[in-house]
């Protein structure tokens, strides 16, 4: 029988990617979406993955939403923290909203998500967790102090929490993803991009949303069961750790 993944974001961006990616793999997918919902009717209907709408920095909101799917489609099995905002500004002028936002969307969350599912993967002995940071929580950035300290937040939950899944058959890992050819990034003017940006990536390049998926599908997989509270770097080049 497939296992089910569910992947938070995951009908725009690096998120639509990884869907279509583990629904091709063999999994049953469930693509989480805060808000845009014309764009998950069509990501449903191009896909035949089913959208689920809710807030992941929502509590209660994410125990309803989980429950939903596991009744439409089984225990959840493969989770995948993907979704994340940016509220950027430099710190001297950030406010409260713009701090909580972030944080609450992109590090709260993945307690929200992952410990509704936990003590079932715990049950079956069985689990994946995989989150998607960024380069900017392993490096920081200027203009992204709330973004990079969530992120950076994002690879001590890994971190600590596959310490406490290993003996349970849960890996939690991490993929950090550098500049990425999503919407949002070849929106940016193309004079900023070929000064600004490729000259600080070796490769030359941006990432494509596919190689991130692939990473998130080995991850998934049984082969991946001796990997677990990792962070793969996957950007290029552009920084190690």
């Amino acid at each position: 029988m497939a296992r089910v993944a569910l992947v938070t974001g995951g009908s725009r961006g690096i998120g639509e990617a990884i869907s279509k990616g583990l629904k091709a793999a063999g999994y049953v997918v469930a693509a989480n979406y805060a808000g845009n919902d014309e764009k998950a009717a069509a990501f449903t209907g191009a896909t035949g993955i089913k959208t689920y709408k809710w807030d992941v920095s929502d509590y209660d909101a994410c125990v309803a939403g989980i429950a939903q799917v596991e009744a439409d489609l089984g225990p959840v099995e493969v989770l995948v923290n993907n979704a994340g905002i940016t509220r950027d500004g430099m710190f001297h002028r950030m406010t409260k909203d713009q701090w909580d936002a972030v944080i609450n969307t992109n590090l709260n969350s993945l307690f929200n998500m992952t410990r509704p599912v936990w003590e079932g993967m715990r049950a079956r002995k069985f689990g994946r967790v995989i989150c998607i940071s960024s380069i900017n929580g392993q490096k920081g950035q200027m203009g992204q102090v709330n973004y990079s300290a969530a992120k950076a937040g994002d690879i001590g939950f890994v971190r600590a929490l596959a310490q406490e899944g290993a003996r349970a058959g849960i890996t939690v890992n991490a993929i950090c993803p550098g500049y990425i050819g999503t919407e949002m990034v070849r929106a940016i003017d193309p004079a900023v991009l070929e000064k600004s940006i490729l000259p600080h990536i070796p490769v030359g390049r941006l990432g494509e949303p596919e190689e991130i998926a692939r990473a998130v599908v080995f991850l998934a997989s049984d082969d991946s069961g001796f990997i677990t509270g990792s962070t793969i770097s996957a950007n290029g080049g552009q920084y190690f750790t």
